[in-house]
Formats: C-alpha cells, structure tokens, sequence
C-alpha cells in the first residue's frame, strides 16, 4: 500500500507520466520546435561555407574551396530538410505560416534545384549567386524564435559599429564603382564618336580597360563589405527587437538592395556584363542603396508627408 501511494504521489507531481496529457503535449512540440529551429542554424552555418566560396570568386576565378563548399552545401540541404520536418511535426502542418517559416522553405527549395541543375549541368559559376541568396534567406528564416537580450551594452554598441562600417565602406566602394562607371560611358562615347578637346579634363581619363578593372574591384570589394554589413545588422537587429525587426519597411529596401547588388556581381562574373552594361546596373545598386540610405536615417517618414 505504501508503494502504490508512493506511486500515485509521483504521477500526480509529474506530468509526463501522462504522454497524452495537454501538458506533456505542449512540452514536447516545443522541444520539437526548438530542434527544427536548431537545425536551421546548423544549416545556416553549412550555407556559410559556400557564401565564403562565393566572396572568393570574386577575386580568384577558380577559387580551390568549390567542392568543400559544394559538400557543406550538401550537407546543409540535407539539415534544412530534418529542420523543415522537425517543423511540421512541431505545429502539425507545413511550415508557411510566416515570413520566417516561407523564406526558409523557399530558400530550400531553391537549394535543392541548384544541386539538381549541378548534377545535370555542372554550371559551377551559378554558385556565385545561389550560395550568398541561400544563406541570407536562411539567416533571417532562422530567426523566427527570440534569443536571450545582450548580455553586455560595449557588446551590443560594438557589434552595431561593426555594422555601420561595414555599410559604409560598402557604399564608398559602391560609389567609386559608380563613379568609374559614368567615367566609363563618357569616355566610350569619346572614342565612338571621335571627339576630343585639349582643355577638357575627360580627355586625360585611363583607357576603358583600366576603368573596367576598377568597376570590378570596388565593385568586388563592395559586395563582401555590404554583405557582412547585411548579416551583423540582421543579427543585431534580431536580437535587440526579437522577429519585429523584419516588420520595418527600411528592412525590405536593405534586403532588395542587397539583392540587386548580388545579381549585379553575379552577371558581371559569369554572363560577361561589361562596360555599358555593367556601368548602368552599378549606376542603379547605387541609386537603390541612396533609397536605403535615406530609409534608415529618418528620411522616409519626411518624405511621406
């Protein structure tokens, strides 16, 4: 009799004793929950591996790290899937509720057919654009739970300087690709046209081919700048404002700018968009990022009034 007291005192304290019971319910889709969301930052982090491949391809054409980063890749589709499961048995229904839950699931399904177009195809170079895209869309999918609150103020101001900078370099080499780019087209104009003037200061302007490898270094450099400037501010805002932080409109205009900027890299890189071309679409990031600019220092509310 004493044991079955016993026994009756520790099933009524413990509710997971009763698997069935709302409680215990609760316990473990919220443990599930939290190990789909764990393994989306462990893909996360596997996607990183080939966002650094794609920064390298910048500056090396054949950069040595492709089939690691293919591998981690790989591997990190595979994580992806496990989280997107866990996810589903968690809330007991496709994962697609949110922005989070989509853009993870989007950029997914975007992971599995550039593997299936490499398996086919091996169009190696569509990394260029599909690893840095994946990632992002990773990242911000993988922060749909708050984290814990800052745990130092220096940590929190430093790590929103780390990100100014980097912006800020980002559009200086933005700005400079830009300003090659129209001293690129004035002098291509000069040279179809065969004008010339002594006293004018654009006839002492580098030939195209130097001004062409300008727009491709700062362009270069201002993409890796941008880029890390795009994941310390979405890591900082994340955790200072929990997932409110992607409700803000100057978010959207960063996130598309960066995207625009991406796309520009990629078909100078791989589809051979030089000069005129090149010189119009870096004339456009930098008209789009002068749009984010003005969104983040206030400029948006005054010109909505």
């Amino acid at each position: 009799m004493k044991s079955k007291g016993i026994m009756r005192n520790h099933r009524e304290w413990s509710p997971d004793c009763y698997p069935d019971s709302p409680g215990s319910i609760t316990i473990i889709t919220k443990t599930m929950h939290e190990t789909g969301v764990f393994w989306l930052r462990v893909a996360t982090a596997l996607y990183a591996v080939g966002l650094l491949h794609a920064l390298l391809m910048l500056f090396r054409k054949k950069p040595d790290i492709f089939r690691v980063a293919l591998g981690a890749f790989a591997i990190g589709v595979v994580v992806h899937i496990v989280a997107v499961v866990e996810l589903t048995m968690a809330i007991g229904k496709f994962p697609v509720d949110n922005f989070f839950e989509t853009f993870s699931l989007c950029a997914l399904l975007v992971g599995i057919a550039f593997l299936f177009v490499y398996w086919k195809y091996r169009f190696e170079s569509l990394s260029i654009f599909v690893f840095p895209l994946i990632f992002v869309m990773t990242l911000v999918g993988s922060m749909e739970t708050p984290v814990a609150s800052w745990p130092d103020p220096s940590l929190r101001d430093g790590w929103l300087l780390v990100h100014i900078v980097m912006i800020l370099l980002g559009y200086a080499s933005l700005l400079l690709t830009a300003i090659a780019s129209i001293f690129y087209l004035i002098r291509e104009r000069q040279l179809k046209h065969k004008v010339a003037s002594a006293s004018s200061i654009f006839d002492r302007l580098p030939p195209l081919g130097t001004l062409d490898t300008i727009v491709t270094n700062s362009m270069s450099f201002g993409f890796v700048f941008i880029t890390l400037g795009v994941i310390a501010g979405s890591a900082w805002a994340f955790i200072e404002s929990g997932t409110s932080w992607i409700e803000e409109p100057k978010i959207a205009i960063s996130l598309v700018t960066w995207a625009f900027y991406l796309l520009m890299v990629f078909l100078r890189a791989t589809a051979g968009w030089r000069g005129r071309k090149a010189a119009l679409m870096a004339i456009t990031v930098l008209c789009c990022s002068a749009l984010t600019w003005a969104a983040h220092v206030g400029l948006r509310s005054f010109l909505e009034k």
